[in-house]
This record gives structure tokens, sequence and C-alpha cells, in this order.
């Protein structure tokens, strides 16, 4: 019966087995990893659920942009407000609580023994590095076909673009550490404004704040959304969902039962919801918040995996700029929770792929798009280690730690993101011409 399922839908219902082997190799892992640090393994579940839920949602950042400009409906952008607001309110609990019970800000801290506000690492200065590195990692996700945590999950599903990105965006992520360290040590990358909203106007104002702003974004998503509508250039939210992702309604054939092609398909092959995905990933950055007392973020360890490839050719790291990985660079790599946490990612999207029997390696692309990917991945590597941190660590995790920086370096990636799709439309295989009041190419996507 579920075999049957599998062939309707030519999906290929030898991978559920891989998959089942996948995961049963990675608890494995975990348990080893348990004997050299109790936190590894929580960083390893971390990964899979994030990749898990980034695939089984069809979720990212990057189509938070793309995809209301081809498609003018707003579906992820909301998706993508909403996860901003709930983290918010959870965070707010989590600081107000540390807070309350001694907790100071990370910049604060002068001993080991002062208890850490969780969330204050990522508060930053808004200068000119974060503004720089927003655009040029608003282009690089744009060219590349996802950000930092998409490109990730991407390379787990199979995408070429994201397999060519990856090592591009790993091989610039050290040289953009150095270059921002030394922008923001010039006259003009002192100038700024830091600003953490509790230490202003405490944390109901920061709360009410935050939720204030993003409900405007909401607005303006919704009236340009309307304006889309208006002009017959909107295309409904799940009209690009291929038939296997759609729902299988339970009626009089498909009533429940345990083991049917309908149960399986509800888990682990029906699509789940922009919005879903949002609180999926709301969820999973509070596990890592509370489990590490620190918020998520993806690319300090693309810097640390970089380093350590340079080691090999002889190059050493002593500026300042890499204070940020010493640690992590004084031991071995699988010894670091992010990089961990990266490769749980790649692994939760693997296995959500596997178990829907719709893994497939995608090698075809043309020399320009090749171009465009290894571009899209070095500007992402520059953009994302210059702000000190990408769509995660500068935008979602700054932001729902109430840095206003969070919001100048969405402002900029959104520019850099306009910017690359006006340039290269047309011109790369992931940025196809724009078509309104035409359905676009079924098989581009826009997570």
């Amino acid at each position: 019966m579920i075999s049957m399922g599998f062939d309707r839908y030519g999906l290929d219902k030898r991978q559920p087995i891989v998959g089942f082997i996948v995961l049963i190799l990675t608890i494995v892992w975990a348990i080893t990893l348990n004997q050299k640090a109790g936190s590894l393994p929580m960083a390893l579940v971390a990964g899979l659920m994030i990749g898990y839920t980034l695939t089984r949602s069809r979720y990212g950042f990057a189509g938070g942009v793309k995809r209301i400009f081809y498609r003018g409906e707003g579906s992820l952008t909301i998706a993508l407000l909403v996860m901003l607001a709930t983290t918010a309110l959870i965070n707010f609990g989590i600081q107000w609580f540390a807070a309350s019970n001694g907790a100071i800000p990370a910049w604060e801290i002068t001993s080991a023994k002062q208890a850490l506000i969780p969330g204050t690492q990522n508060v930053r200065i808004g200068n000119i590095s974060v503004i720089i590195g927003a655009f040029l990692f608003g282009m690089g996700m744009i060219m590349a076909g996802g950000c930092a945590s998409g490109t990730l999950s991407d390379f787990g599903e199979g995408e070429g673009h994201a397999w060519i990105a990856f090592p591009f965006f790993v091989l610039f992520a050290a040289p953009g550490q150095y270059f921002g360290y030394i922008l923001d040590n010039t006259t003009i990358g002192k100038i700024g404004v830091n600003v953490w909203l509790p230490q202003y106007i405490g944390y109901w104002g920061a709360l009410l704040l935050t939720i204030a702003i993003l409900f405007v974004l909401y607005l303006i998503t919704k009236y340009y959304e309307n304006k889309k509508k208006a002009a017959g250039a909107w295309l409904s939210p799940k009209s690009d969902w291929a038939d296997y992702e759609k729902p299988i309604p339970l009626d009089e054939k498909h009533h429940f039962k345990w083991w049917s092609w309908t149960t399986y398909h509800k888990l682990f092959i029906e699509r789940w919801s922009f919005l879903t995905g949002g609180i999926g990933i709301t969820l999973v950055a509070s596990f890592i918040m509370i489990t590490t007392n620190k918020a998520w973020g993806v690319t300090t360890p693309f810097v640390t995996l970089d380093q350590k490839i340079f080691q090999l050719f002889g190059m050493q790291f002593h500026s300042p700029a890499f204070d940020e990985t010493a640690k992590a660079m004084s031991g071995p790599l699988l010894m670091d929770g992010g990089t961990i946490r990266n490769i749980g990612i790649v692994l939760g999207a693997l296995i959500a792929f596997l178990m829907a029997g719709r893994f497939k390696a995608n090698l075809k692309m043309t020399w320009a798009d090749f171009s465009g990917y290894a571009f899209g991945g070095a500007f992402m590597g520059l953009g994302s280690r210059m702000a000190r941190g990408c769509n995660i660590g500068a935008l979602y995790s700054s932001i729902t730690n109430f840095s206003l920086h969070g919001y100048i370096f969405m402002f900029f990636l959104v520019l850099g993101a306009a910017f690359a799709i006006k340039l290269f439309q047309g011109k790369l295989d992931l940025c196809p011409m724009y078509m309104p009041k035409k359905v676009l190419k079924e098989d581009i996507t826009y997570e």
C-alpha cells in the first residue's frame, strides 16, 4: 500500500530505508559525542531539527524577499515576521528572568563568576561594516539560492547550487572576519549606533517596540501583496506545491490507518506551511538559547573551518580579528558545538528528503550559473563576517534579542537582494525574468 503511493507520485520507495539508516547512524554519533561533551549531542539535535524543519516547510530567509517579488504573495515574509515576534516574546522572558536574578549584559562581564544575560552577545554596533556586509550578503543569497542556513539545508537536499556556494562561502569567511575588524577600527567604522533596547526603554518597552515595528512591516507586506493582486500579478501561496506535497483528504476512501500511505504521507511527505516552519524554527532557536546560554548563529563555525583549512598550508592567525574563534581553534573541529549543529542541519535536510523518497543530486548548471553560485557564496562569506553574522546571527538573533543593529542589517540586506534580482534576472537560473500575470516555471523554488 505504502509502496504503491511512492510509485504513484514517482518517488523512490527505497530511499526511506537509507534515510532510516542515516538516522540510526546519526543517533550512534550523538551517543559517541555525548562521551566527549554533553553539549555536543544537544547541538546535533538542534541542527537536525532545524534542517528537517527548513526542508519540510521549504522555509528560508532568502525567499522572504525573492518569493514576494516573483509571486506577489507574502506568505513566507509574513511567516518570517511571526517567527521574529514569537522568538522576541520568548527571549523577553529569558532575558528578564536572567536580569532579575542578577545577570548582566555580555559587554559588562569582567569575571567568569558573573552571570550573563543570554542573547546579549548579539548586541553590536550598526556601522559601515554592517551596512556593506548586509548588502553583500543580500546579493549573495539571491545569487547562490539561499542564505547560510538555507545553503546548509539545500546542501543536504542535493542541490548543486549549494554544493558550489558552500565552499566559496567558507573560503571567504575568514577574510570577511579580518576585513570587518579592520574596517571597525577605522575612523568611519567607529561611527554608528550601538543600542540594546532594554537598556533605554526597559524590557516591556523593548518588546512592545519590537512587536510594533514587525506589525508595521506586516502592514507593508500586505499593502504590497494587495497591489500585486490588483495588478493580476499574485499567485496562490500553494500553487507551487508539487502534487505529492499536498495534503491527502481523509474521506471515505482515505480513512485513518496507522500503516497506510495516507499516514506515511502525513508524517514524512506532506509539506508544512511556512507558518508551521516559522514556529518550528522559533522553538529550536529557543532550545539553543536555553541549552547554550547564547543565541543561534551559523557563520562563526565557517570561519573556524576556513582557518583550519588555511592552517594546512602554514597560515597562522594572530590578529585580534580572530579572538572570537580562538577557543574553537584550540581543539578538534568536531568538538565545536556550532560546527556540529551545522552538520546537523545538513543531516536533518538529507533525512527529510530521503524519508520522502525525493532526494536527487541536482548538478545540472551552465557556466554562468556556476559562476553565480560561486560569487554568491563568496559574497555571503565576506558579507556575513564583516557584519558579524548572517540572516541568523545579525538579523534574527539580533532583532529578537533587542539589538537595534539587526534592523540596519535587515534594511541593507533587502536592498542588496533587490539589487541582485534586478541585476541578474534572466541571466541566472535562480533569477528568472520577472513575468507578471504568468505562472512561473514549476521547477523554480523561492525558499
